[in-house]
């Protein structure tokens, strides 16, 4: 049988290929004795799927398999975004969730992820745990069973999910800034989220590629450069004031600013921190993961707040956010939780709380960018990813981890970290993280520093010594 591998946050694979109807039972199949073995499964599971090829169909057959095992189901109704699965899970008290998505991966991928009962990516315990149990049952050759349709429920996951955005959120006060937005659901799940809440209260906007069409046309589903240029061009040349994209499945977010620059998540987790402390008067611990600004460090430190740094993964937030006091947590990637609504990644929520900041100081998110760098210096960021033998991306991160490098790019290495991957400092605002792939012959690449040219002659003096 082929190896299934959950990575930082789930299986995914290449649809017919690896991403199979036997492959998804197979999942289902393992979730199910978990959940029936080590959790509550009177509860019942939330399932629900993104606008991927054939999503709705791998939901309906992983549906049946837990409801086989005599768990109850219910089923999301349309495509629906993580962050409303997770949140069903909380106001429903379910066992858990399962999410058919791939995330923002490109159109041929698609995955499983599995949220706990917290309404969160589940730890690393539970994965391993639904790994044992779908390697007993690889063992035994058990093929997982399928219950009839009419043992699953559909339900509405998004109208409730919705109402508790606007909960968090003070659309009024959006409304009063008198600003204007565009949004980019990217084809996925998101669409119709934001754009429903904006018209009901009456909040100028437009919505971008908005249609169901599972080939994610001319772009990925993740919102970073380049796949914004379609934002960028519906807002500046309709003169609106700010454009924010949501990934594949509406969990992560990216943004443009009103004279076409991109806002990256590095900078919308620094916006949002600064808000949250300085302009809410919020207290608690910040988290973020290894790959993440320095601008968050000095943040945190300026306002004497503890900093937890974690592995790459929501997974590692996730986890202190539930045993902990914190504040707000965040990755490089866009995926970015704050106290009182989940510990998960929310794009939509973090798109609303941006129109929020913006509406609450009168100023664009290029000024907000620029009041940070005034303050706390400039700081750019990129990353790249190059596909090299996993063993030789394992064996540079290695030499890099011993301190093999002394200098790159003609900065001097000061301390070298290896919490995951290895990551080399060049004083106190610049840094370059080489990391290897768990799965995949990727090697990435993760720099900052404070300019744009030091940032890509970094990564391209690793990328180069890399490929030779």
């Amino acid at each position: 049988m082929d190896k299934i591998k959950f990575g930082t946050d789930g299986w995914r694979a290449v649809i017919a290929d690896d991403y199979t109807f036997a492959n998804v039972r197979r999942v289902a199949g393992a979730i199910a004795q978990y959940v029936r073995a080590e959790s509550e499964p009177a509860r019942g599971l939330v399932v629900g799927y993104d606008t991927r090829f054939l999503s709705a169909e791998f939901a309906s057959t992983a549906a049946q398999v837990l409801a086989a095992a005599g768990i109850r189901v219910e089923l999301a109704e349309a495509p629906t975004p993580t962050p409303a699965v997770s949140y069903a899970v909380v106001a429903r008290r379910a066992a858990g969730a399962v999410m058919i998505t791939a995330s923002h991966n490109p159109y041929r991928w698609n995955g499983v992820k599995f949220k706990a009962p917290y309404g969160g990516s589940a730890d690393p315990g539970i994965i391993h745990r639904i790994e044992v149990h779908l390697r007993r049952l690889d063992r035994a050759r058990t093929r997982p069973r399928k219950s009839l349709a009419a043992a699953v429920e559909t339900v509405d996951l998004i109208i409730p999910y919705l109402e508790r955005l606007k909960s968090l959120v003070r659309l009024d006060r959006i409304r009063s800034g008198g600003q204007k937005f565009v949004i980019d659901p990217m084809y996925g799940t998101g669409r119709g989220c934001i754009a429903r809440l904006f018209t009901e209260c009456g909040i100028p906007c437009r919505e971008i590629h908005s249609e169901h069409n599972p080939l994610f046309p001319g772009l990925n589903p993740e919102p970073i450069e380049p796949h914004v240029a379609d934002l960028r061009s519906a807002v500046t040349e309709g003169g609106y004031d700010a454009g924010f994209a949501t990934d594949g499945d509406a969990d992560r977010i990216g943004a443009i600013d009103r004279s076409g620059v991109f806002i990256d998540s590095q900078k919308i987790f620094s916006i949002l921190l600064k808000h949250l402390v300085e302009d809410l008067g919020l207290r608690g611990g910040v988290v973020k993961t290894f790959s993440t600004t320095q601008m968050i460090d000095k943040i945190a430190h300026k306002h004497h707040l503890l900093l937890h740094v974690t592995p790459i993964g929501f997974k590692y937030i996730c986890e202190l956010m539930l045993t902990r006091d914190v504040l707000i947590g965040g990755e490089e990637s866009g995926g970015i939780a704050t106290r009182g609504h989940l510990p998960e990644r929310d794009g939509l929520l973090n798109s609303l709380l941006l129109a929020e900041v913006m509406a609450e100081k009168g100023k664009t998110l290029g000024e907000l960018v620029a009041d940070l760098s005034r303050e706390f210096g400039p700081h750019f960021y990129a990353r790249t990813d190059l596909e090299v033998e996993l063993s030789a991306a394992q064996r540079l991160v290695k030499q890099v981890a011993e301190g093999k490098f002394r200098k790159v790019a003609g900065l001097k290495v000061t301390a070298v970290e290896d919490l995951d991957g290895a990551k080399m400092r060049f004083g106190d605002s610049a840094w370059l993280l080489v990391r290897a792939s768990g799965t995949e012959n990727i090697l990435r690449l993760y720099a900052e520093a404070p300019s744009p040219e030091q940032v890509k002659a970094l990564l391209a003096e690793m990328a180069a010594f890399a490929k030779a």
